[in-house]
């Protein structure tokens, strides 16, 4: 999907490149080459989750719509939303517009100040929360808003352990990393007392699904007496909160049976207990519905939220709370706060980006084209043995790649790589697909604008790419 974005003449500018407005005497510095700029960035950069001599970064220039490209002209299909965060595409005009109206107005308040920007914001956002969560504490992102959740149920129970899953992600911060089931956490133990630990409700691989056996129902029920189990251990007048990826994100894509969620609301009511949904990833339209949680009709305590928040073209986060907890506040201090928090500017891209969504039915689209890669992804699974599970729900999805579908033994060992999944990751670099490869998931989380064609396009490349790991199957 390309953006036409109108042009502004004005008598004090001159133009640089095409489309871009500057002062009179000012041109833009020569392009950068792609050496140049992958270079400079190699030598003063500590990249993130990676050996740095092992980082092979794309020298990337600009983006539009679905797609980006490369400093050397190649183009790429966006088809992880760079990190699950672009959804409604790169470069959108209004959105972009907005930010520059904002920063011609006002470009910094405090975070004790009441704005036009908050004010506007919070209005567009409470038309899209899940009823009664109409009370927001802004943040710079995921991992700011998932610490902020933590404090505020701990705050508001005055207890101290949380719940949480083995194959999640929440963040890098202290707090939300020790949250973090995945081995990310490893490194940074023993983090922060109090995290308890259960496992995912995931049937392609729980030892508690009966596959033939079990329905959804059935299986959302052993979880949730195991569950059950361990708050008993536990002793449930000490946990604050059971914190949970709506749907599980980087660790799989594990979309809970119907029934699980709808438990877990029942279990943290009976235990006077904070039920808090981490939607970074799965919120904001990315599974079809403004929140994921409104795929199974159920209003959690606390949501987090970001990414798709402001589709990332500045960074903001979000906890939106119930009235309940945020009156305990009333006479009582909430002790947190940031620089950053309600920076308008960040705030006017979130209000634009609401309103795109709005405007051209981008929730319809994630439904609409949701169906479309649910039939992409099992089309993959029919022709490749190497595929051993698909999941998806809206534009929120994954293939499972293993070595033998009987066995179910990934493409790869835990925490590690292989030269099976190098080979896909390799070959749909070359041919101009960016995907995202974790372990043996290999993701499928495009911009929610995106079409059939180019749906279809991408797996094309995803299906010559899934070739080259039937080699590797037992």
């Amino acid at each position: 999907m390309a953006f036409a974005v109108p042009l502004r003449l004005s008598a004090s500018v001159g133009w640089g490149r095409v489309g871009v407005c500057l002062p009179r005497g000012r041109r833009f510095s020569s392009k950068m080459g792609a050496e140049e700029m992958i270079d400079l960035c190699k030598k003063h950069s500590l990249w993130p989750w990676s050996a740095q001599k092992a980082v092979n970064p794309i020298p990337m220039e600009r983006a539009e719509g679905v797609y980006f490209w490369d400093a050397y002209g190649k183009r790429y299909l966006d088809m992880n939303s760079q990190l699950m965060c672009c959804n409604i595409g790169h470069g959108h005009p209004k959105v972009i517009a907005a930010i520059k109206a904002q920063a011609d107005t006002l470009t910094y308040a405090g975070p004790t100040m009441a704005t036009q920007a908050r004010a506007e914001l919070v209005r567009e956002l409470v038309r899209h929360t899940p009823p009664g969560l109409t009370r927001m504490f802004f943040t710079l992102g995921g991992a700011e808003a998932n610490e902020n959740a933590i404090k505020l149920a701990r705050f508001y129970t005055g207890r101290n352990k949380v719940i949480v899953r083995y194959r999640s992600y929440h963040g890098a911060t202290l707090g939300a990393i020790s949250l973090t089931g995945d081995p990310r956490r490893w490194p940074t133990e023993p983090g922060m007392p109090g995290v308890v630990r259960i496992m995912d409700p995931d049937k392609y691989r729980s030892q508690l699904f009966r596959e033939g056996e079990d329905t959804d129902e059935t299986f959302a029920q052993k979880c949730l007496h195991e569950m059950e189990e361990v708050l008993k251990f536990e002793g449930p007048q000490n946990v604050a909160c059971v914190f949970l990826e709506t749907i599980t994100g980087t660790n799989g894509i594990i979309i809970p049976p119907n029934g699980y969620l709808q438990g877990v609301r029942k279990l943290c009511d009976k235990y006077g207990i904070v039920m808090v949904c981490d939607e970074v990833m799965a919120g904001l339209g990315r599974t079809g519905q403004w929140f994921a949680v409104n795929n199974w009709s159920v209003v959690p305590d606390i949501i987090t939220c970001a990414k798709g928040l402001t589709s990332a073209y500045l960074p903001l986060g979000c906890v939106l709370l119930s009235e309940k907890i945020a009156k305990h506040f009333d006479d009582k201090v909430f002790y947190g706060g940031l620089t950053y928090h309600g920076h308008p500017m960040c705030l006017a891209a979130a209000t634009a980006t609401l309103k795109v969504m709005a405007e051209e039915d981008t929730i319809g689209n994630a439904q609409r084209m949701g169906k479309v890669l649910s039939s992409l992804h099992q089309e993959m699974k029919q022709k490749h043995p190497c595929v051993g599970d698909v999941r998806s729900i809206g534009l929120f999805g994954c293939l499972e790649l293993v070595k033998n579908r009987k066995t179910k033994e990934p493409l790869c060992p835990f925490n590690g790589t292989s030269p099976a999944v190098q080979e896909v990751a390799a070959y749909l670099r070359a041919n101009g697909v960016y995907a995202f490869q974790h372990w043996h998931f290999l993701h499928t989380n495009p911009p929610l604008c995106i079409t059939e064609p180019q749906l279809r396009e991408g797996f094309e490349v995803i299906d010559k790419a899934l070739s080259l790991a039937d080699k590797h199957v037992a």
